[in-house]
C-alpha cells in the first residue's frame, strides 16, 4: 500500500465509508451512521423523505429514483440533472452532474479541456493537467434484477450533493461525477414490481418464496429482453446509444458498472482474469485498474466484508460497460456483490440482506472517488497517452486501412457508419478504386476506415479478425468483427489509400431508388437489399398477391433491358381485375423509407426467363407469426426475433407462451419460430399438435437448441451429430480449465450457401455465421435441403479448439424442407445475434416470408 493511500485513511478521508456497522436490518441507510468529519445540509433531502422509505427497506422504483435525483438538484448547487435517452416504455435515462459549485460556473470549459486530452492531447500541457479535475461515470444496475446498484446511487447522491467536511468539499472540487443511476429501468420496473408485490410486512428469506423466483423473462433484460451490458459496441438500442452519447460527451477517466452475482459469492473487483485481458488494451490502464482496485481492498477490510479479484470475470469483450472505458483511454471497473435479489434470502453463511448489498456497493462507490482524486493526475495523464500515442499504435500495425464494400441498397452499410460515428470513428469515400487480392473495391460503392485516427485501437478491435489468443476461456465472445457481423465484403490494406470526403451522414451511402413513376402493370421489388422484407409486407398490408420469381428473368424497365435474379417479388396493381389500393403509396414509401429499389413495369412478359406469371414463380403469403416464448425458451433469442420482427421490420408478431400451446388456435398462424430452449413442459398431445400444423401448412422456424429439440420431438426428420465425449483423463485441479477450452464462447465461421435455393435468395456462395455453442447438426439427406453448410476450414475469426473445429467442419448451418404440406427451417447458429449480426438476419427474413415457396 502507498504512502497516500496510508494517509488517508489515518486522516480520516474514508472514515465514513468505513465506520463499522451494526446489523444491516437495523441500519438499512448506512448514512445514519456517525461520519466524523461530515455533517449534512438539512437542505439537501434524504432518500427516504422523496421516495418514502429507507433506502434498503424495499426496492426502489424506477421514477421513485427519478424523483430524488430531480429533488435533489433543485435543491443542491452542486448537482444538474440531465437527460440522455428514454426507454422503448418511455421511462427517461437521466444522469446527474456532481461537482463544486465553483466547478459548475466554469463546467462547460471544463469539459472542453477534458474532451482536449483525446481530441489534440499534444496541446494539453502539464501545467493545465495539474489543475484539471478527474471526470467519473458512475453507472449502476445495467441489470434490472441486480438492484442494489441503483439504491447506492441515491446514497451517493446524498453523500456528494448534502456533505458538508474538507474531505467532500475537496472531492468535489477535483472531480466531475455523473452518476448514472439506472442504465435498464424497464427491467428494474418489471422486477421491482415482482419482488414489493410478493412480499409481506415481514419479509421471507426462503429462497422458494416467490418474491425469489421472477418469472420469465425476468428484469435482467430492457424491453426488447436485450443484455444492455452486451451492446456498448454494437449501440443498437436506445438505452445504450444514449449512454455513449453521455461517454464521448464527457469522455471520463474512471467509468464503473455496478452488478450483482449468485447469492453464496462475496464481492468482486476488478482486475479479472489477467491472462484475459484485451491485449490492445495498454499497460498501463491495467496497471491503473490494480492501483484504484487497492482502495476498494482496503474499503472491504475496514467494513469486514469477503472480497476477491482475477477471477471469473475478464476484460477481453469491449462491449461490456467495464471494459469499454479500457479502449477509450478510460479505467472500466466492474463491481459484482452477490445477491440477495429479495430484502433477504438464506445463504450457507446465514442470511444475506438488501440494505448489506448496497452497503457494499456504496462503500465502493465512495472508494472509487477516492481514488480517482488521488490518482487524478495519473488519471488524466494516462488518457492524454492513450491518445497521444494512437498514431503510434496504427503506425506499428500490418493493417493500415479498412475498405469495406456498400451492400445492395446500402442500409447495412451505412447502418455501420452509423456504428462508428457514435464510436468517434470516421469512414471516409476512397478517393480512387481500390483493389485488394484480386477483389475489386470501386470508389462509388465503397468505404474506407484509415487506422490513423484517435480511436485506432478502438478501429482495430471491430473490424480485425483474430484466430490466436493468449487463453482459451472467456467470459464473452471471442470475436466480433463487424463487416462480417453486417455481411459485407472488406478487407484489411497494407497501405492507406487516398481519402475523399469524410461520410458525415450515413443515409448518403443508400443508393434506393423508384425506377418509373407508376406501374400499370406491377411492381417489381429486387430482393437482397436488408430492408426489403419491410417493404414487402408494406406490400403486402395494401391486399396485393405478391409472387417470388424462383428464376432469373430479363425485362425491359424504363426503356433499358434490365436482369433480376432469383428472388425478386412481383407485386400487381390489381387483383383480379381490380385496382388495389395503396399499392402506388406502398412503392413510393418503400423506395424512400425501405432503401429498395422498385420498378415499375407495364407489362408481365420478359425478355428472357419466365414470364411473371408463370407457375413457378410462386405466392407469398403475408407472414402471420407464432413466436413461442415463456418458460422453456430463452428470453434472449426471442427478445433478438420479436426486435427484428416487431420494432425493426414492422411485422406484428404474437408471443405465444408455451403454457397456452395446448389451448391455442394454431390455424391463425402460417410460421412458428422455436428459438434457444428446452421446451420440457410440452407433453406429447401438445407436440402432435404442433406437427400436425406444420404438416397442414405452417412453416416452423427453429434456431440453435430450439432445432435440437425440433428434431428429437420428431417435427422434423433429421440428425443431429454425435461429438466426442470429454476426457476424464484430467486431475482435478485441471478439470475447469479443460471443459472451458472446449467451449465455443462465441466465434465466426464461414459456411457455403445455395444461393439457388429461396432460404439463401439475395446471398452469394458464402456466409459468415456467429456460432456460441457446441451443438451439431448432420447435412440433410433430402435432395436440396442444405441451404448453407460449414465450409472445410471454416474458422473466420474467434477461438475454438482443434478438436471442435474438425467436428464442426461439413456439418449444416441451414437445413430447409417440405413437411407434409408445411415446411421447416433449422438453423443451427442464431442468425439474429444481439440485434447486430445483419449478415445472417435476412436468411431468418427469407424463412418467415419465403417457407411456403419450396
Amino acid at each position: 500500500m502507498t504512502t497516500a493511500i496510508q494517509c488517508l485513511f489515518r486522516c480520516g478521508v474514508l472514515a465514513l465509508c468505513f465506520q463499522p456497522l451494526a446489523a444491516a436490518e437495523k441500519i438499512p441507510f448506512p448514512l445514519e451512521v456517525s461520519t466524523p468529519g461530515v455533517a449534512f445540509s438539512e437542505s439537501i433531502p434524504k432518500p427516504e423523505k422523496v421516495i418514502g422509505h429507507q433506502v434498503g427497506t424495499r426496492h426502489t422504483r424506477p421514477h421513485q429514483i427519478v424523483q430524488y435525483f430531480e429533488a435533489v438538484a433543485q435543491a443542491s448547487p452542486r448537482v444538474t440533472l440531465g437527460r440522455h435517452g428514454t426507454t422503448y416504455e418511455g421511462r427517461p435515462l437521466i444522469h446527474a452532474l456532481v461537482t463544486s459549485p465553483e466547478n459548475h460556473q466554469r463546467l462547460e470549459r471544463i469539459r472542453e479541456e477534458n474532451l482536449q486530452l483525446s481530441d489534440a492531447p499534444a496541446q494539453v500541457s502539464d501545467a493545465l493537467l495539474e489543475r484539471m479535475p478527474v471526470v467519473v461515470n458512475m453507472g449502476y444496475s445495467v441489470h434490472g434484477n441486480e438492484a442494489s446498484g441503483s439504491e447506492a446511487s441515491l446514497l451517493l447522491l446524498y453523500y456528494l450533493a448534502g456533505g458538508q467536511g474538507e474531505s467532500v468539499e475537496d472531492m468535489l472540487e477535483r472531480a466531475v461525477v455523473i452518476i448514472d443511476p439506472s442504465l435498464n429501468p424497464d427491467g428494474r420496473s418489471r422486477f421491482v414490481n415482482w419482488v414489493n408485490g410478493n412480499r409481506a410486512a415481514a419479509a421471507t428469506a426462503d429462497p422458494q418464496h416467490r418474491e425469489h423466483n421472477e418469472p420469465w423473462p425476468g428484469g435482467r433484460t430492457n424491453h426488447y429482453w436485450f443484455d444492455l451490458n452486451r451492446d456498448w459496441l454494437p449501440a443498437q438500442l436506445p438505452e445504450s446509444q444514449g449512454r455513449l452519447e453521455l461517454f464521448h460527451r464527457w469522455r471520463p477517466q474512471v467509468l464503473t458498472d455496478f452488478h450483482e452475482m449468485g447469492s453464496e459469492s462475496t464481492y468482486f473487483f476488478q482486475p479479472g482474469v489477467p491472462a484475459r485481458n484485451h491485449p490492445l488494451t495498454p499497460a498501463r490502464t491495467i496497471e491503473l485498474t490494480y492501483r484504484i482496485g487497492e482502495y476498494h481492498a482496503l474499503a472491504l477490510d475496514r467494513i469486514g466484508s469477503l472480497y476477491y479479484t482475477e477471477e471469473t470475470f475478464d476484460d477481453f469483450y469491449y462491449g461490456k460497460g467495464s471494459t469499454y472505458p479500457d479502449v477509450n483511454g478510460a479505467v472500466g471497473i466492474l463491481f459484482e456483490q452477490a445477491s440477495s435479489r429479495a430484502l433477504k434470502r438464506e445463504v450457507a453463511a446465514g442470511e444475506l440482506e438488501y440494505a448489506f448489498t448496497i452497503r457494499n456497493q456504496f462503500t465502493t462507490s465512495l472508494s472509487t472517488l477516492e481514488a480517482a482524486v488521488s490518482l487524478r493526475r495519473e488519471l488524466l495523464d494516462n488518457q492524454r497517452e492513450f491518445y497521444a500515442t494512437s498514431s503510434e499504435f496504427a503506425r506499428s500495425r500490418a493493417e493500415k486501412a479498412y475498405v469495406v464494400r456498400v451492400d445492395q441498397g446500402g442500409s447495412k452499410a451505412a447502418e455501420l457508419t452509423r456504428v462508428l460515428m457514435r464510436h468517434r470513428i470516421l469512414a471516409y469515400r476512397p478517393a480512387q478504386d481500390i483493389q485488394s487480392e484480386g477483389t475489386a473495391f470501386p470508389a462509388t460503392d465503397s468505404i474506407v476506415v484509415p487506422l490513423d485516427q484517435p480511436q485506432s485501437r478502438l478501429i482495430q478491435s471491430m473490424m480485425e479478425t483474430v484466430t490466436e489468443f493468449e487463453d482459451s476461456i472467456f467470459y464473452d465472445v471471442s470475436t466480433w468483427t463487424f463487416p462480417l457481423a453486417f455481411g459485407l465484403e472488406a478487407a484489411a490494406l497494407t497501405s492507406s489509400p487516398p481519402l475523399g470526403p469524410v461520410i458525415e451522414d450515413p443515409d448518403e451511402l443508400i443508393g434506393a431508388r423508384q425506377v418509373g413513376v407508376r406501374a400499370g402493370f406491377a411492381y417489381l421489388l429486387e430482393w437482397g437489399s436488408y430492408y426489403a422484407p419491410r417493404a414487402l409486407y408494406r406490400f403486402q398490408r395494401t391486399g396485393g398477391a405478391a409472387r417470388l420469381l424462383m428464376e432469373p428473368v430479363e425485362i425491359e424497365v424504363d426503356g433499358r433491358r434490365r436482369r433480376f435474379e432469383r428472388g425478386a417479388v412481383v407485386i400487381p396493381v390489381a387483383r383480379l381485375g381490380e385496382p388495389i389500393e395503396g399499392v402506388h403509396e406502398a412503392a413510393e414509401e418503400a423506395a424512400r423509407l425501405d432503401h429498395v429499389s422498385i420498378f415499375a413495369l407495364d407489362s408481365g412478359a420478359t425478355l428472357s426467363g419466365p414470364d411473371l406469371g408463370s407457375p413457378s414463380a410462386k405466392p407469398i403469403r403475408k407472414p402471420e407469426i407464432a413466436l413461442l416464448s415463456g418458460a422453456g425458451t430463452a428470453s434472449y433469442q426471442v427478445g433478438e426475433t420479436w426486435f427484428l420482427l416487431g420494432e425493426r421490420m414492422g411485422i406484428p408478431v404474437t408471443l405465444l407462451d408455451l403454457s397456452t400451446l395446448g389451448s391455442a388456435d394454431l390455424s391463425r398462424y402460417n410460421t412458428i419460430v422455436a428459438t434457444a430452449g428446452a421446451y420440457r413442459d410440452l407433453d406429447d398431445s401438445e407436440i402432435a399438435k404442433l406437427k400436425e400444423r406444420i404438416e397442414r401448412g405452417a412453416t416452423l422456424i427453429a434456431i440453435q437448441t430450439g432445432s435440437r429439440w425440433a428434431i428429437q420431438k420428431g417435427l422434423v426428420e433429421e440428425a443431429l451429430k454425435e461429438q466426442a465425449e470429454f476426457s476424464t483423463d484430467v486431475p482435478y485441479a485441471e478439470v475447469a480449465a479443460a471443459r472451458g477450452a472446449q467451449v465455443i464462447g462465441g466465434a465466426i465461421f464461414e459456411a457455403s450457401v445455395d444461393p439457388t435455393h429461396p432460404i439463401a435468395f439475395g446471398y452469394g456462395r458464402r456466409v459468415a455465421v456467429f456460432r456460441d455453442h457446441d451443438v451439431l447438426y448432420q447435412p440433410s439427406e433430402s435432395p436440396g435441403a442444405n441451404v448453407a453448410l460449414y465450409t472445410s476450414a471454416p474458422l473466420r475469426s474467434g477461438y475454438i479448439s482443434a478438436e471442435r473445429l474438425a467436428e464442426l467442419q461439413g456439418t449444416a448451418a441451414v437445413i430447409a424442407r417440405r413437411q407434409g404440406s408445411g415446411s421447416v427451417v433449422l438453423f443451427a447458429d442464431n442468425p439474429n445475434f444481439r440485434a447486430f449480426w445483419l449478415g445472417t438476419q435476412s436468411l431468418f427474413l427469407n424463412a418467415v416470408f419465403f417457407g411456403g415457396a419450396f
